[in-house]
Order: C-alpha cells, then structure tokens, then sequence
C-alpha cells in the first residue's frame, strides 16, 4: 500500500499553460483525480491523457475533478493540451518538486533521462486526504481506471 494512503495529500502550487498558478488549496472541498505522467506527447501518455478526456463525462458525474502533471515546461503541456483538445488542467512541475513529494518520480528514466514523474494515479478526497494511489514501475502500465472511479464512488 503506498504511504500517503489516509494522509494529507502534499500541498502543491504549479502553473498551468495559461500562465496561472494553481494550488492544491484551489479545489478544498472537491474530490480530485490526480495524474503524475512523464512526458507530454509520448504515445502512452498521450493514449492516457486522451482516454482520460474521452470519459471525463464518468469523473464529473462522480463530482471529482481530474489534474495531470508532468515535468514538462507549461509552454509544451499548453501545445499537448490544444493538438489533443485535454478537458482538463495540465500543471507544470518543472521544478521537480511535487512528482518527488508523492513517491512518483524517476530518479533516472529512458534514454539516460533524470528526473521524470511517474505515472500514478492517486484520489484526493473533499478534505485533502488520499483514498487510493496507483505508482507504477514501468511507464509503459496505466494504472487502473475502474479502481480509481471506485475509490472516487465510495468518497
């Protein structure tokens, strides 16, 4: 079981792609889908992230609202969010700070690449606590979408 698990989920402020910044604080009171993912534009993230946006219809009637992260510069997630049309908020970690706070980042990722968040899944309840987190080893796995609605439809 992965240790944020019935504790306060790490607070975070990050920009998102239109310059602004948004906080953890900002959804008090909302259930949250958070999404860590490596790398904008690569094929799994992308098949991900476009999933995400083609059911976002099943997270909204669950009342929870769903952010990803990445490393990536807000400038790039603003060019992924607009060629695969995202319904959702993309925030920027650049600095690699809040991927590492939850337990999902890779020290040292493909191609010799250091620093990249992992793909997690985690549900955040109304109060800010975690219900259910998903980091997986390899890249290449997603975590489980039916477990995450679950989680968000007991909250």
């Amino acid at each position: 079981m992965h240790t944020l698990i019935g504790k306060s989920a790490p607070a975070f402020t990050l920009p998102n792609p239109d310059k602004q910044m948004v906080s953890l604080s900002d959804y008090k009171g909302k259930k949250l889908v958070l999404l860590f993912f490596p790398a904008a534009f690569s094929g799994v993230c992308t098949a991900e992230l476009c999933a995400m946006r083609d059911d976002i219809a099943a997270y909204q009637n669950l009342d929870a609202q769903v952010l990803a992260i990445s490393v990536d510069q807000p400038f790039a997630l603003g060019k992924f969010r607009e060629l695969e049309n995202l319904n959702f908020p993309l925030l920027s970690d650049f600095n690699k700070q809040v991927a590492p706070a939850y337990g999902a980042f890779y020290d040292e990722w493909i191609l010799g690449l250091k620093g990249v968040a992992k793909r997690s899944a985690f549900v955040i309840d109304a109060e800010g606590i975690v219900r259910h987190a998903e980091v997986m080893e390899s890249a290449g796995d997603l975590p489980d979408f039916e477990k995450v609605r679950e989680a968000l439809s007991q909250l």
